[in-house]
């Protein structure tokens, strides 16, 4: 197995005084984790060919990468025939260019883009362009919107627009140091290496499969196997992660508010609802008809109010965008003032009802009120139709009520405030359930990308299968293996 990478332009400028700067991709194979055996010998073989330099190693162990450096464009304009051949048998195209280079740049885009969107209007090969370099007329500004260093200076809006013409990934590396080398080009250039291989083990499948005799003996057809945690044998981090969700308040779209308006906390309909029917009810899940149980609607009305009015107080919240947090008025101020104890509560997982009964004592101190607290936790918490008790709320059957609860908001568009485009077709998810699970998730949608700000969310490079096995453990900790 092998990965073809070809390198275009140069990251020093014309001007530069250190003419012994390591090139951006030497650097990187000595810095990488993942090389090993770096033949330095084949770079000799420049000075028989002066067109590029060759350079080969190992990555992920046993896969051999092939190298190959074109610091001077000029080979597009001497040798057509080697430049495509070059583009052509690349699985990683890299181009990359000085920022304090303005001529250079100007250069490439006006003659060469073209002559690259040419070699590559019959293939589809990932393209990486590299902006090197500090800007040198004061301070480095990265706002696509500035215009003061356009003059002597290659901007950061003129690289993304480059990078838009020829569908590229578009990183600036201010220097060649360990972060930008082995964390973010490194971390780029390795996940298309990944995608790469990926590719090419499917296609020498598919041809296997093609070669084959169609009269081999076909393995018996098994069973599907039951449901079971995905990480057998290691604790999991279902419970903690939605706790977790609750503390940091990350994508919170409920605010829950006293009738004066004085404070605010915040949850999310998703987790509500999953565990309890008066929230499906208040949030317009279900209907006072689908519930069949008038002690539940009557709380429901007695107990909270959703205002429309939009008179309340901006929560800080990290849900989807131009979507405020649906506010709702607590008419209990005892209730009310005990209601992150009950969230914390709920969202535990564990449900230790005597440590929140010891929790509304300590905060409550009238034995009464406590208890009236206490039977509006249970009657929100109860199953329609069945009386909810505390020998229930200790009961380990509802310890793991998430992972049956949440199932029922998995793939569906009910309360949904993301959706997934992948292989043609969509798939609703929520942000508090993507970001509470997973970290990548998290800082995909409270970041600077563009998933932050976006509904929809395209997927490439996995199958909608294994798309929606992921998903799947996120909401309910368990997958078909």
């Amino acid at each position: 197995r092998s990965v073809n990478i070809v390198a275009f332009g140069n990251e020093r400028d014309r001007f530069s005084e250190d003419s012994h700067q390591p090139s951006l991709i030497w650097s990187y194979l000595g810095r990488s984790a993942l090389i090993s055996q770096i033949d330095s010998s084949v770079s000799a073989a420049n000075a028989a060919n002066p067109v590029f330099t060759e350079y080969q190693a190992c990555v992920f162990g046993n896969v051999r990468l092939l190298v190959r450096d074109c610091p001077v464009w000029d080979i597009f304009d001497s040798d057509w025939h080697t430049s495509r051949s070059l583009i052509g048998g690349a699985d990683i195209i890299v181009i990359k260019y000085s920022v304090n280079d303005k001529t250079s740049f100007q250069e490439l885009k006006d003659s060469y883009v073209p002559m690259i969107k040419k070699a590559l209007s019959h293939c589809s090969v990932p393209v990486i362009i590299s902006a090197i370099g500090a800007r040198k007329n004061g301070v480095p500004c990265t706002c696509p919107l500035c215009t003061s260093d356009r003059r002597s200076c290659v901007t950061t809006s003129e690289g993304v627009q480059l990078s838009k013409e020829l569908g590229a990934t578009y990183l600036e590396l201010h220097t060649l140091n360990d972060f930008y080398i082995q964390k973010y080009f490194g971390g780029v250039l390795e996940y298309f290496m990944i995608q790469s291989l990926n590719q090419k083990s499917t296609e020498k499948m598919k041809k296997k499969k093609k070669t084959q005799k169609c009269h081999r003996v076909q393995p018996p057809q098994l069973e599907q196997p039951e449901k079971m945690p995905i990480l057998k044998g290691e604790a999991s981090h279902y419970d903690a992660d939605l706790h977790n969700l609750l503390c940091c308040c990350q994508c919170a779209d409920v605010a829950f508010y006293p009738e004066d308006l004085s404070t605010v906390v915040e949850a999310h309909k998703v987790i509500l609802c999953s565990v309890s029917q008066l929230f499906m009810l208040l949030f317009e899940v279900k209907s006072a008809a689908d519930i069949h149980d008038a002690s539940i609607v009557k709380m429901a009305q007695n107990l909270f109010t959703v205002d429309t009015r939009g008179t309340f107080p901006t929560a800080t919240h990290g849900g989807p965008p131009c979507v405020p947090p649906v506010k709702v008025v607590v008419k209990d101020s005892v209730f009310c003032s005990c209601l992150p104890d009950i969230l914390h509560f709920i969202y535990s997982g564990a449900f230790q009802w005597e440590q929140l009964e010891e929790d509304i004592k300590k905060k409550v101190k009238d034995p009464e009120k406590t208890e009236n607290v206490l039977e509006k936790v249970k009657c929100i918490l109860k199953t329609p139709g069945k009386l909810s008790t505390a020998k229930d709320c200790r009961s380990h059957q509802i310890r793991r009520l998430y992972s049956t609860s949440l199932r029922l908001f998995f793939n569906t568009p009910v309360l949904a405030d993301v959706i997934f485009k992948i292989q043609g077709a969509t798939v609703p998810a929520h942000r508090a359930v993507l970001v509470a699970r997973c970290e990548v998730m998290a800082a995909m949608f409270n970041g600077n990308y563009l998933e932050a700000n976006s509904v929809l969310v395209p997927v490439y490079g996995v199958s909608k299968d294994t798309f929606l096995s992921f998903l799947e453990y996120l909401y309910t900790d368990s997958c078909c293996p």
